[in-house]
């Protein structure tokens, strides 16, 4: 018998206070303290020692002479690796057969700042597309795609948080154990008809049997508007006006009493005084609409443990995201703008009520409230930013009045007077989300048989109110001759006009946004084990309720099994199908049955594959199903619906007939049903090396049948005399591939020294094959052929360079007159001698990128690490149409240098003034191709002696950032035209980069 003693610390140098040290075969063990010092007596006929924490991998020690020793555990691979979640259950990863990623929490907190979950899987998980368009605090969503997108209906995946379907900003990224995208047909076959789009599954974290570990996170963000469209200022800008007047005069003459003689303008780029100033304004309005930064801030604390009779994660989380708006004192004592906060609260409780029964509850709430203005018109204030010429009128004028334009006050929106004089719209969500489950093992009936019951409740709330304010202000215009025109005027010297008083809105719930779920699940898993077979099985039955406002409510049922088959970890089966029930559809239509099958073999279990040393797994997979879509845009399009209004004119005088009518509004379809794709994919896992080089290859095919196509999309001649019914009659194909490497390693043997780095690509090309065109169009005219959202446009074959080219060139429908050398000329696509809406050809890509890259390397010595992220697209094309002197405004975007005689390879040709140019073709369609330095990190993590006695186990400093840097073709840097704007191609709430410097302490 010795002693043996020593010190056990993770692979940072953090002691591990409770790590359990353990005498291999034996009983014998013993814990380490506080500082991670342990002893243990070691029988002479033993010598290997096995060392355990919760979350770290277990290691065995050989301990020969020595009678000290110190122990580096690294991260867990079963928590983090080698489980992974999957729909109502979880698996080994090494009998995964299906397509399924997996990250962790801890990656998506290296977001940069970023607080949003959906934005924060950007980049981290292969398969996964997502799109960028807002910076609005609160409304940061971006659209998710899950290879590719399959249907012009709902193409969003299905996201399930602990395995009820909610809402991804209900959860705080801190209290994410897990995200699983589950892509092919294997996977999310059990979820039947919502599962067609694939599934975000977000597991929560729980707490582990130990003394209590608090964790306190504190973030501080500076935000940084990002790039956005270049302008010239109004001395270039009306420089470049008269350019255009000299060179149309000849299909202009009118345009010369618009020439600007050089001595005014130069008054615009060095003004004399103050008054000539504001008389020839040159006013840059993203300086003036734009602040240089804002702040967000966040603030996390959780505490978990347990003993051996209940286990506890509990969490608060605070967000607070600052505005980037700059805008100034209305002066009426409210203080507008746009701002977001947050509350998440979260406890996951596990009781062990007996030795075979627990009962477990999650309880998480939410309390969000989104500041913005009452303004109907937002985009009027983003056109204004984007687009407004800077030669109109100041932001505000030294007396507190605000400018406008009162030749054409619509097409000039002062973004100043906008954001002042709209009031504080708050917009109070507030949810709370309860989950009851009680697990029974039933081995006492049969072996390994287990039940397990759930009911959830979700309930959400959303109120507006706040102060009302009409727009209304002192507006006024001061001309270049110095005269000042205000807008608003009364009595009879007009300057009697009184601004209307603002009033107070109180809290008022939005009955559209008001939601309750009721979900109950029972579930039965069996598992089996006789030589080498292993067996599981897995029933489901899942009703789901769900009431939106004061609207009936919405039933579906889903009735769900799987098996698996895993004979000696090499020959892998698995069985799984769905028959789903949905009220959305006719009693013929309501259910239907979505089943699988996939297989699996993993060739290195295989003996002859044993000495193969560089080859460490090579696992080969392939899986095929149906799944189903039920996302169709409506409950009762199965019904014919009518309504009730209007009368009939009689008699000579017009009077109308005393009935009011009854009339068929809406055609219902009794033979609406859900679309359904048909899911293949093959797929490869391998490592090499000892785990040096690992990787997965997957190649996948989604045929989707009986898309829905809304009867206004139908090809149904108008004689029809109405909106046809809505149809199933559309068709799509979805296929590509995805590549991810992942390379690690060590170089020393206390694993304190890591290089690391993962690369993942994804190509998802989608296809229409049916959308009921009409049969007499050319084909380059139909959507089938194409992908989804395909940009057309006039395609542009260079310049007219000479008159006996424009002469000689295809009569354009409008402006023809208005040609000149120097102007695109745009391809007769279809031969008929006239340019026009036929002449509109499918160009590029959609707005949505084809390929997705991304590329992280990291590097760990002891206690610092670092580690950025590149982020890429191609394929995509975007249109942002930003046309010089639209309106007649002096607005004349930097596109590149101008057409001459000379320079006949030019950009862009030189802008129109008074004489519309026909046509621009393509070139507002961009390259929508980017790269990114989406996400960089260096940390430092203390753990000094001192920090200890103040009852510290860890401090870990940070600073991070998030969209750091941007190389495209693109004018912005928004990834798509969307938005909280129905008019976001004009312009949205610009994106931001983000410097985070952030803290985390361990206690």
């Amino acid at each position: 018998m010795r002693t043996i003693s020593g010190t056990v610390k993770d692979s940072s140098g953090i002691p591990l206070g409770g790590a359990t040290i353990k005498v291999k075969g034996t009983e014998i063990a013993s814990s380490s303290d506080s500082t991670g010092h342990f002893k243990i007596t070691l029988p002479a006929k033993n010598k290997m020692l096995v060392i355990s924490y919760v979350g770290m991998d277990e290691m065995e020690v050989s301990i020969t002479d020595q009678t000290v020793i110190e122990v580096r555990l690294g991260i867990a691979r079963t928590l983090l690796e080698d489980v992974v979640i999957v729909g109502y259950g979880k698996q080994k990863k090494e009998s995964v057969v299906g397509a399924i990623s997996q990250t962790t929490g801890k990656v998506l907190q290296r977001a940069g700042g970023v607080s949003n979950i959906g934005a924060a899987l950007t980049g981290n998980v292969p398969g996964v597309i997502t799109i960028q368009g807002t910076g609005m605090p609160g409304a940061e969503d971006p659209l998710i795609y899950i290879r590719g997108q399959g249907t012009w209906n709902s193409a969003g995946p299905l996201i399930l948080v602990d395995g009820i379907e909610r809402s991804i900003n209900g959860v705080d990224i801190g209290s994410v154990e897990s995200v699983s995208i589950l892509k092919d047909a294997s996977a999310t076959a059990v979820f039947g008809v919502k599962g067609a789009n694939g599934v975000v599954l977000i597991t929560t974290k729980r707490g582990v049997e130990g003394k209590a570990n608090i964790n306190v996170t504190v973030n501080s963000t500076i935000k940084i508007p990002s790039r956005l469209p270049e302008k010239y200022d109004a001395y270039d800008a009306l420089t470049i006006r008269n350019m255009a007047i000299e060179r149309e005069l000849g299909v202009s003459p009118a345009s010369w009493q618009d020439y600007t003689p050089q001595a005014i303008i130069d008054k615009y780029r060095n003004p004399a005084n103050a008054q000539e100033a504001q008389q020839y304004p040159n006013i840059d309005w993203q300086a003036e609409s734009l602040k240089k930064m804002a702040m967000a801030q966040n603030a996390n604390i959780n505490i978990s443990g347990g003993s051996n009779f209940v286990k506890y994660f509990t969490s608060v989380d605070f967000l607070h995201e600052g505005d980037i708006m700059k805008i100034p004192n209305n002066g009426k004592g409210y203080k507008p703008g746009f701002f977001y906060d947050r509350l998440n609260i979260r406890a996951n409780l596990d009781f062990k009520l007996t030795r075979t029964t627990t009962l477990s509850s999650n309880v998480s709430a939410l309390y969000g409230k989104r500041q913005d203005t009452w303004s109907g018109f937002e985009y009027s204030w983003y056109q204004g930013i984007y687009g407004l010429a800077p030669d109109l009128f100041y932001p505000v004028y030294s007396d507190g009045s605000f400018g406008y334009y009162p030749l054409d006050p619509v097409s000039t929106n002062n973004p100043s007077h906008i954001l002042s004089n709209n009031g504080v719209r708050n917009t109070k969500t507030t949810q709370m989300t309860t989950d009851f489950i009680l697990t029974q093992d039933l081995s006492a009936l049969l072996k390994n048989l287990s039940f397990k019951g759930s009911y959830s409740l979700d309930n959400t709330f959303v109120a507006q109110g706040g102060q009302f304010d009409d727009g209304s202000a002192i507006v006024k215009w001061i001309a270049p001759d110095g005269r000042v025109q205000y807008r608003n005027t009364a009595g009879p010297n007009q300057f009697d006009y009184i601004l209307p008083q603002w009033s107070v809105r109180a809290d008022a719930f939005q009955n559209g946004q008001t939601r309750r779920r009721r979900v109950y699940q029972l579930q039965l898993n069996h598992a089996i084990k006789v030589g080498k077979h292993n067996i599981t099985s897995m029933g489901l039955f899942m009703r789901n309720e769900n009431a939106v406002g004061s609207s009936f409510p919405e039933f579906r049922e889903d009735w769900v099994f799987r098996t698996t088959y895993n004979y000696g970890n090499r020959y892998f089966a698995e069985v799984n199908g769905a028959y789903n029930g949905s009220q959305r559809f006719g009693p013929d239509y309501r259910f239907d049955f979505f089943p699988s099958a996939a297989v699996g073999w993993t060739l290195t279990n295989e003996k002859y594959m044993k000495n193969i040393s560089w080859l460490s797994t090579l696992k080969l997979r392939a899986s095929y199903g149906l799944v189903g879509n039920d996302a169709v845009g409506g409950n009762y399009l199965y019904l014919t619906q009518w309504s009730y209004g209007g009368q009939a004119r009689m008699g000579d005088n017009n009077a109308n007939s005393p009935y009011v009518w009854f009339r068929e509004n809406t055609i219902g379809n009794p033979d609406i049903h859900w679309e359904t794709v048909a899911k293949a994919n093959l797929g490869m896992d391998f490592t090499l090396f000892r785990g040096l080089l690992e990787g997965s290859l997957e190649f996948y095919r989604d045929h989707r049948t009986d898309v829905l196509i809304s009867g206004s999309q139908r090809a149904v001649p108008a004689y029809f005399g109405g909106t046809p019914p809505t149809a199933n009659l559309g068709q799509t194909i979805v296929q590509g591939y995805e590549l991810e490497l992942k390379f690690n390693k060590t170089f020393n043997k206390q694993r304190d020294i890591r290089l690391w780095a993962n690369i993942a690509m994804t190509h998802a090309k989608d296809e229409i094959i049916d959308r009921d065109d009409p049969k007499l169009l050319d084909d380059y005219l139909k959507q089938a052929g194409y992908q989804i959202g395909q940009y057309r446009s006039q395609l542009r074959a260079g310049y007219y360079n000479t008159w006996d080219e424009v002469y000689g060139s295809s009569i354009v429908d409008q402006n023809d007159n208005n040609k000149l050398p120097g102007n695109f000329n745009l391809i007769d696509f279809n031969g008929d001698g006239v340019i026009n809406n036929f002449d509109n050809v499918p160009y590029a890509y959609p707005e949505r990128p084809q390929n997705t890259y991304t590329a992280s390397i990291g590097f760990d010595y002891k206690r610092f690490s670092i580690f950025v992220q590149f982020y890429a697209v191609n394929n995509i094309t975007r249109n942002l149409t930003q046309t010089n002197f639209a309106a007649a405004l002096n607005s004349v975007f930097k596109q590149g240098d101008y057409w001459t005689k000379d320079n006949t390879d030019a950009v862009s040709p030189l802008p129109r003034w008074k004489s519309r140019l026909y046509s621009y073709g393509d070139f507002f369609n961009y390259d929508g191709s980017y790269v990114r330095l989406k996400t960089a990190e260096i940390s430092y993590t203390l753990n000094p002696s001192w920090l200890k006695r103040t009852g510290m186990q860890s401090m870990r400093l940070y600073i991070n950032g998030n969209n750091l840097l941007f190389w495209s073709k693109m004018p912005d840097d928004r990834e798509a035209n969307v938005g909280s704007s129905n008019f976001s191609g004009q312009g949205a709430y610009p994106t931001v980069r983000r410097i985070n410097f952030g803290l985390n302490l361990s206690l």
